[in-house]
């Protein structure tokens, strides 16, 4: 048997890379502590500090701290220079400000939790079967809330909404709107809160995640206008509606046809169907980059489980692309789909009768 040659450069090189890999996933955790002990927004003004006046300003151990910033620093996060560390303003858009459209830390918590599921996962892996939303840590539900919130106040009023043909003006005059997968509610609150003529109600199958979509809308003062039910993606009641929304929730489904086709029962005449989905090409060549590695792997952790524990176990995961969306919802009986508008991280469909 002929044995083949080692090139030692690739060896080497992927060795590094190995290294970096490892040092990647336990930043992930890191950067998720440092965002809930408030490491970074003590960091955000961008000057210089000491491990011992972070810990001072936080109130927390000096030689935690100290180990903490080092991981910073040697990851590209925080610069060091003469025994001060600092967080550059730019990456304070992206780990310290709440406001900020780079906003990155539920992201980092998401998927921090939801590596949680492996030694389940290993074992569904074998058996075939899913692990569903309810079987997560807290910190997936809030984490998503939060880092798809970011994406919504950015896009969804100033961008999305103006994209589709006529969705505006209803919304304006008073719409009937259905938000399909609402998780939290922080698409349907939004929604709300920009155009107080219309009504909202949010679906979602995950009894907690309304019970803390119904604290958001009281908090908000939109709960007059908005209401959120226990149902599947198939089966809440009420016609009419001259909206239905899936915010990144339509891959996540069991049965994606059925809810397509109960979308398309409960429109009015003229109504809209909002499909936001993360971003991706309808290849795997084109979705071979960071992006796509990173939606692959919430993919595999988290919503292709979570479909394939579902009636229907359509699997379509995170990286679906336009053109499989498209064939459910041409299934469906929907006669029109575009792309009205996309974002490096969603694509962003409109579907009609």
């Amino acid at each position: 048997m002929a044995v083949t040659e080692i090139n030692e450069a690739k060896l080497e090189a992927f060795f590094g890379l190995v290294a970096t890999e490892i040092g990647a996933a336990l930043n992930v955790a890191l950067v998720t502590l440092g965002d809930e002990l408030g490491l970074y927004r003590a960091m955000a003004d961008g000057e210089p500090v000491t491990a011992a006046e972070l810990a001072e300003r936080t109130g927390t151990l000096e030689r935690y701290v100290l180990e903490w910033l080092n991981t910073q620093a040697a990851s590209g996060y925080v610069e060091y220079a003469d025994g001060r560390y600092s967080l550059p303003l730019e990456h304070a858009l992206v780990l310290a400000d709440e406001t900020s459209p780079f906003l990155s830390t539920g992201s980092f918590q998401s998927a921090n939790a939801v590596v949680g599921i492996r030694k389940a996962l290993a074992e569904r892996f074998v058996d075939g079967h899913g692990v569903g939303w309810h079987e997560h840590d807290h910190d997936l539900w809030h984490g998503t809330e939060r880092a798809f919130a970011v994406g919504y106040r950015t896009h969804l009023v100033a961008d999305w909404l103006p994209a589709l043909d006529g969705v505006v003006e209803k919304l304006e005059t008073g719409a009937y709107v259905a938000d399909v997968g609402c998780g939290h509610g922080a698409s349907t609150v939004l929604l709300a809160q920009a155009y107080p003529a219309s009504r909202f109600v949010g679906i979602d199958y995950h009894a907690g995640s309304i019970e803390t979509a119904r604290r958001r809308a009281e908090q908000a003062g939109v709960a007059d206008r908005v209401t959120f039910e226990v149902a599947g993606a198939a089966d809440y009641v009420g016609t009419g509606f001259d909206l239905v929304a899936f915010f990144d929730a339509f891959h996540d489904l069991g049965d994606p046809l059925a809810a397509a086709q109960h979308a398309r029962a409960a429109l009015a005449p003229d109504g809209t169907v909002l499909l936001v989905e993360p971003f991706a090409g309808d290849t795997v060549q084109e979705n071979l980059n960071p992006i796509g590695r990173m939606y692959y792997g919430f993919s595999t952790m988290c919503c292709t489980p979570g479909s394939l524990s579902q009636p229907g176990r359509a699997g379509l995961g995170t990286q679906a692309g336009q053109a499989a969306i498209a064939a459910v919802l041409g299934e469906a009986g929907f006669g029109s789909v575009r792309r009205a508008a996309e974002t490096p991280l969603n694509l962003v469909l409109e579907a009609r009768r």
